[in-house]
């Protein structure tokens, strides 16, 4: 049983179970990525989405990547198929700590460990802790060439997490003022 953590001075009607520290393995699976051979044309201009870090910016989620790999390239390198909706992509070296959520299953290099989270944890709730992840990530980075944070590193970290039903509630008002702010700043 994780230990207590504490309980936010302000929270949403209803919401009275203590919140717990959970480790971020506990809430999802690290998953590393992978790059199959550049060398090779016929693992690239595939139907797979595939990611780098570069792509991660400002959107909430990613949609489309720029580049794409075929089953062959796929079947060639350490590269998972990340299930969409459930996977965060949090990118682990030269620019620690830049996410979105996967909209379309894709695949990622090995500048990536995202975050597939558990069927018992809310997607959008674990994006709005992405600056306290990143905080830690960037502490408990090491690296002679670059910093890097590894999927065990990643997959200590502790944070406060509430019930299902209080992070759906949390994640859907994030989720609104995301929209909101992409709504203004299209105008």
């Amino acid at each position: 049983m994780a230990e207590q953590a504490k309980v936010p001075a302000i929270r949403f009607a209803g919401f009275t179970d203590p919140w717990e520290q959970r480790k971020l393995g506990e809430v999802a699976t690290i998953v590393g990525g992978g790059t199959p051979s550049t060398n090779n044309d016929a693992y690239w201009d595939g139907d797979i989405d595939w990611y780098s870090p570069a792509e991660l910016g400002e959107q909430v989620y990613a949609e489309r990547s720029a580049r794409r790999i075929t089953q062959a390239g796929y079947d060639s390198c350490s590269a998972t198929l990340l299930p969409a909706g459930k996977t965060i992509l949090f990118t682990s070296r030269a620019g620690i700590g830049n996410t979105a959520i996967l909209r379309r299953s894709a695949c990622t290099n090995q500048g990536f460990q995202s975050l597939v989270v558990n069927d018992d944890t809310d997607v959008y709730f674990v994006y709005s802790m992405t600056d306290r992840i990143k905080k830690f990530a960037e502490r408990k980075a090491s690296g002679s060439t670059f910093l890097e944070i590894s999927g065990k590193g990643l997959a200590a970290g502790e944070f406060a997490f509430p019930s299902k039903d209080e992070q759906t509630a949390i994640g859907s008002m994030f989720k609104q003022l995301d929209f909101l702010i992409t709504l203004h700043q299209r105008k």
